[in-house]
């Protein structure tokens, strides 16, 4: 799981490079904004399995030693992915 999201997170990173370059060279507008939303797809996808990786793991380990905090806390951070 971990070398995935790295994975993940490499070539994000160069998708970001790319799109600097493509701003600094005056590339079209729309042609930048594509790349931008592909970043961002990207980036929630990396989101969104990290999140799985937590319920399935931080969260449900918590709940068996007696922490309900952890699902307020959980709450939190679903609501500013979802932003």
């Amino acid at each position: 799981m971990k070398n995935n999201l790295v994975s993940r997170l490499n070539r994000i990173e160069g998708q970001i490079r790319g799109v600097k370059g493509m701003i600094e060279k005056d590339t079209y507008c729309d042609d930048v904004l594509n790349q931008i939303a592909a970043v961002q797809s990207a980036l929630n996808s990396v989101g969104k399995l990290l999140l799985e990786g937590h319920m399935k793991s931080c969260v449900i380990e918590r709940i068996q030693e007696g922490d309900t905090d952890v699902i307020d806390e959980l709450l939190v951070t679903v609501n500013k992915l979802m932003k």
